[in-house]
């Protein structure tokens, strides 16, 4: 049986075989192929980046991060249902400008540095022609590409991520305490961005506790890292009990739990155990490639090469991690992610969240793939090994399946200036627009230029904002869109909260993922003269009816989440 072992300078070796060692040449694998891939990753995230508008959950992460000072910034940040790093950074980094494209550089510029340090850590703890298959994949796996095109936390998590395998391997391997402390730090700083990361963390500690045994490393790296660890226990439960208690306390998890994230999330009365682990598994590997077959395929090698990490021999006094170290690191995430689905404390299946599982089933997906083409005579040549993969990265690209939410048809910034200009155009001065949630999160980036939603608690039915020249009413944050069926009803709500009388015209703008209420406005119901900017884009006039709810509703709503974007 076959495993690959690489010394540091990516040197390819095959160990385990009865007879003993045996080099294999790497296959043409120099400096120059990895380094155009690299710049290939960051043009594939830079052009979205700077082609998009927003998203209502980048609008959103810019509303908080926009706030006056700093302590109101960090305030708005625990209204997001992630950990502050990424709102705080966004802070300081619009002070160079509000475009779209310099929102999303920090993201972009964290998902190719990403790219790079996993290339670097697989290519010591395996081979450089594996490393360089690994970072093909993670290069460009559409879902990777799209949330480090995105102002997310997500590659800024996933930089971490690569940060601490790199980091880890490095302390251990050159018995260096500055590394572990670095380790430790980019360990933190996970812990800071998404929660996702408290199984990185438990994962990558048991790991590193596995090797500082067997190594028996000297005892300034082992203080750095328990050191490490003791803080970073005492991040986590600062934010369990401060941060994640008061959402739990405003019902979002549970709200989650029950929408959008339900097929993620472990019921025992619909299926199960081995069932749910099986689909959602596949539903992981699909969500990376967006597409079923590619998914399938990348999560068969997977397979693959953890069969050739749990078989055949190795050599235990290497420096690198051994066969079942490495297999231990793969597979703890996936395993941890499964636990905390099944308690129903996390969601594990074909969802972002789960972003953080990218570098160690694609890390797995390299050593399958290797492991099957490396013997074959067919295979000798470097770009015949890795061919299919292009192939395959190429036709998850091109016919992503399922599509975004916003089709790239749609999603132009053009389509939005278009939209924002009829709007100042055709609204006379003084004009009331009206929007849900979403849509207003828009609304205050693209034509008003500041937040007219609400973000901190009291949370009213309904806000009012200024805008300009024009007056905004905007849902609370729990109603993130509008209903073909409810939207006269609302309309109506919000006109007896601020005494519109009936027959007053309101401007209704419609924005986001998806457009609810455009079957119903193209049927003439409730909307007169609209206008669609794409798909995802409305513009039209609504007339408050005579109706005034029998019952008033009050004027304040419980402080529910105002974080929309962690239910969408």
């Amino acid at each position: 049986m076959l495993w690959f072992l690489g010394s540091e300078r990516g040197d390819i070796t095959l160990t385990g075989t009865e007879s003993g060692v045996r080099v294999v040449d790497g296959g043409g694998v120099g400096s120059i192929p990895p380094l155009l891939v690299l710049a290939a990753a960051f043009v594939v995230r830079v052009i979205p980046a700077a082609a998009y508008f927003f998203n209502p959950d980048e609008a959103l992460h810019y509303l908080a991060a926009s706030q006056g000072s700093l302590r109101l910034t960090y305030q708005a940040a625990l209204t997001n249902a992630h950990p502050p790093l990424l709102i705080l950074v966004l802070h300081f980094w619009q002070w160079l400008g509000h475009s779209e494209l310099i929102l999303r550089m920090p993201s972009v510029l964290a998902g190719t540095a990403c790219c790079w340090l996993f290339f670097l850590w697989l290519a010591e703890v395996t081979n450089r022609t594996t490393a360089f298959t690994g970072l093909l994949l993670i290069a460009f796996a559409p879902s990777l590409i799209a949330l480090s095109s995105e102002v997310r936390q997500y590659a800024l998590l996933l930089f971490f991520i690569a940060a601490c395998l790199l980091l880890s391997e490095r302390a251990l391997r050159s018995n260096s305490a500055w590394m572990m402390g670095l380790f430790s730090l980019a360990l933190f700083g996970a812990l800071l961005t998404h929660y996702s990361s408290l199984l990185l963390a438990v994962a990558i500690g048991v790991y590193v506790f596995a090797r500082l045994v067997r190594h028996k490393t000297g005892r300034n790296v082992a203080v750095v890292w328990i050191s490490g660890q003791i803080i970073a226990i005492a991040i986590a439960v600062y934010f369990l009990l401060t941060h994640v208690r008061r959402l739990k306390a405003m019902g979002m998890p549970q709200e989650i739990a029950e929408t959008w994230l339900r097929r993620s999330i472990f019921h025992s009365a619909e299926h199960g155990i081995t069932v749910f682990i099986s689909v959602q598994t596949l539903r992981v590997f699909t969500y990376l490639f967006s597409h079923g077959l590619v998914g399938a395929l990348i999560m068969l090698a997977f397979l693959v090469g953890m069969f050739a990490l749990l078989t055949g021999r190795a050599k235990e006094d290497s420096p690198t991690p051994t066969r079942k170290e490495l297999a231990l690191l793969l597979s703890l995430p996936f395993l941890l992610n499964v636990g905390a689905a099944i308690v129903g404390i996390y969601p594990f299946g074909g969802t972002r969240h789960n972003a953080l599982l990218a570098p160690f089933a694609m890390t797995g997906a390299a050593i399958g793939i290797s492991f099957v083409l490396l013997e074959r005579t067919w295979a000798r040549s470097f770009w015949i090994r890795v061919s299919p993969v292009l192939a395959a990265l190429v036709l998850c690209n091109l016919l992503p399946s399922p599509a975004p939410l916003i089709k790239a048809r749609n999603h132009s910034k053009e389509l939005m200036r278009d939209a924002v200009d009829h709007l100042r155009v055709a609204t006379p001065p003084g004009s009331l627009i009206f929007s849900d949630y979403e849509s207003g999160l828009l609304l205050g980036f693209y034509v008003c230029e500041r937040g007219v939603v609400q973000i901190f608690p009291p949370l009213h039915r309904f806000a009012k904002a200024d805008c300009g020249v024009h007056t905004t009413i905007t849902a609370r944050p729990d109603e993130w869109r509008f209903k073909a069926d409810s939207l006269q009803s609302e309309l109506n709500d919000a006109a007896a909260s601020y005494n519109l009388a009936p027959a007053t015209k309101v401007w209704l703008f419609d924005a986001g993922w998806i457009n609810d209420l455009a079957p119903a406005i193209s049927r003439g119901k409730d909307c007169s003269r609209p206008l669609f900017f794409g798909e995802n884009i409305l513009i039209c006039e609504l007339t408050v009816g005579r109706r005034i709810p029998a019952t008033q509703r009050a004027a304040t709503v419980s402080p529910a989440f105002s974080g929309a974007e962690n239910v969408r």
